[in-house]
């Protein structure tokens, strides 16, 4: 169907547009929001790492000293720094329960630090690649898509060989409580696990789809606004005065002498093609009046 309409091509070019575009703003908005869940997720991520290596820090350097002697004759697990950093995050993460820490390990002293599934596969990578220090990434968990960060658990103290080394070498409490079957044969400068962090990207993601949706009917608003608008400002300033301008034109072809004024006010195109129209009509009409005599 061929469209006549001045109104309907303005129309149908400004629907397009307006498609184009609000398609256009919601890829870059949907990409931008995601982009920054992803990065909030990674920033909790962080956090919980750093909030290990503080209680990593503060038991090594505060609370193992003042118990040095008691560790003379007693193995107390919560004196090491690593067992202290997992309790910390253990109970921190009560109040998460989707949000997971461990120091997966593959041949742990401890029977619950053991990597496992998609752990393992992390540890070998970071195993494989010494100089690596951290592996970022996404996985899918029970509730939903989680970010995780990965960093290598390596010897780099000979203090950690008492424990692991050789289990004659270890001291008799521990054996008492982990045997002597595991956690032993560590080397200097080996990577022996990971932390590992998990954090879900339900929460983040669901904001950012909040935030999408309220932007983009927010846009479809503002669209919605401007064509009406626009559709009455071309109605008033152009397809109104171009019918007055093609009715005009009639009248004065049929010969009808009294027809309407044009109105001519304006400084505009139309107002300027208003009064040559209106010039050519009176000169017409002096010339009909002259060829009469």
């Amino acid at each position: 169907m061929k469209i006549r309409s001045l109104a309907a091509k303005f129309n149908l070019v400004f629907l397009g547009v307006s498609v184009l575009g609000f398609c256009a703003a919601g890829i870059v908005t949907d990409t931008m929001l995601t982009e920054n869940a992803r990065e909030e997720t990674m920033q909790h991520a962080r956090l919980l790492m750093q909030a290990s290596d503080a209680a990593t820090r503060y038991t090594g350097a505060q609370v193992t000293p003042l118990l040095e002697n008691r560790l003379k004759f007693e193995f107390l697990p919560q004196a090491v720094p690593t067992f202290a950093a997992i309790e910390h995050l253990h109970q921190l993460l009560k109040a998460y329960p989707n949000y997971s820490y461990k120091q997966a390990t593959l041949n742990p002293t401890n029977p619950r630090n053991l990597a496992q599934g998609w752990e393992r596969p992390l540890v070998e990578q970071l195993r494989a690649a010494p100089k690596t220090t951290e592996l970022t990434g996404q996985r899918i968990s029970a509730a939903g898509p989680a970010l995780y960060i990965a960093r290598p658990i390596r010897i780099q103290d000979r203090a950690c060989l008492a424990c692991h080394g050789k289990p004659e070498d270890a001291p008799g409490t521990m054996l008492d409580i982990y045997g002597r079957e595991h956690g032993f044969g560590w080397k200097l400068g080996e990577t022996v696990g990971a932390h590992v962090i998990s954090v879900p990207m339900a929460v983040p993601l669901e904001r950012a789809n909040t935030l999408l949706r309220t932007y983009m009917l927010s846009l479809l608003g503002i669209f919605g606004f401007l064509f009406v608008a626009l559709n009455v400002m071309v109605h008033l300033f152009v397809t109104r005065r171009l019918k007055q301008l093609s009715r005009v034109a009639d009248d004065v072809s049929l010969g009808r002498a009294e027809a309407a004024a044009i109105d001519t006010r304006g400084g505009d195109e139309l107002a300027g093609l208003a009064r040559s129209f209106d010039r050519m009509r009176t000169s017409l009409t002096s010339a009909m009046k002259m060829l009469d005599e």
